[in-house]
Formats: structure tokens, C-alpha cells, sequence
């Protein structure tokens, strides 16, 4: 099985800091699961999320399948997330990504990570809600 191509434009947005390209990847109703900003539609996730950074840097580990759910992806990655301040707040974590039927955009995305290591950091410079 080959890897949908929307997952490249997703990690390629990610670093690019690109709200735009970002939501390209998703459905119009798509959501996050985010344990620092919780659940959101994607159109309002990503908008704070990058309020809240500078440029970052994704490097993707693994992309995992679910043989019996071709939807059903993970994405394995470091990621180098600077904060708006510039404290870097780098992280591995695993998204666990639903797709749609065709695999061309994203439905669901959920991020999985420890957040102790950068949650303090996080909240003196968060600029969101």
C-alpha cells in the first residue's frame, strides 16, 4: 500500500507554517485532538497553533497502515516546534490520521505526544484561547 500523498502536503505545511496548505489537506468539517489545545475544527486549530509558533520542522520517522482500514494511517515524526518566543518546544509524536474514502484529504486527525516536557513553556507564550 502507498503512502496517500496528502500526508507529504500535510508535514510539507507543517513546515511551511502555511494555515492555508494546511487546511488543503483536510475536509471542510475535519477536526484535531490535540492534548495542549484540545478538540478543534481544523480551521481553528492550525490558525492558533501557528500564532502561537515560529517556523518549525517536522521529520517524519514512519508512516504506519492499517491493513484491514486503508483510512486509517499514523505518522511517526520529530517534531522541532519553536514558540512564538523562539523556546524551542521539540517533540516525537504519533498522529493518528483518518482519511477519506479516496485518501486524498483528511477527515480526523489526532495528536499523540507528552506534553510534560514543553506544557510550562507553552502556556507563558501561548497567544490562544
Amino acid at each position: 500500500m502507498s503512502r496517500p500523498a496528502v500526508l507529504d502536503r500535510y508535514l510539507a505545511a507543517l513546515d511551511a507554517g502555511s494555515v492555508e496548505d494546511v487546511l488543503g489537506c483536510f475536509t471542510a468539517g475535519g477536526e484535531v485532538d490535540s492534548p495542549l489545545y484540545g478538540r478543534l475544527p481544523a480551521d481553528r486549530f492550525y490558525p492558533a497553533l501557528f500564532a502561537d509558533s515560529s517556523p518549525s520542522r517536522t521529520t517524519l520517522r514512519r508512516v504506519y497502515a492499517d491493513p484491514d482500514e486503508p483510512r486509517e494511517v499514523a505518522l511517526a515524526f520529530h517534531y522541532d516546534w519553536t514558540l512564538a518566543d523562539g523556546t524551542p518546544a521539540p517533540f516525537d509524536v504519533v498522529d493518528l490520521v483518518r482519511l477519506t474514502d479516496d485518501r486524498g484529504r483528511i477527515e480526523q486527525l489526532t495528536i499523540c505526544y507528552d506534553t510534560a516536557p514543553l506544557r510550562e513553556a507553552w502556556r507563558r507564550t501561548t497567544r490562544s484561547d
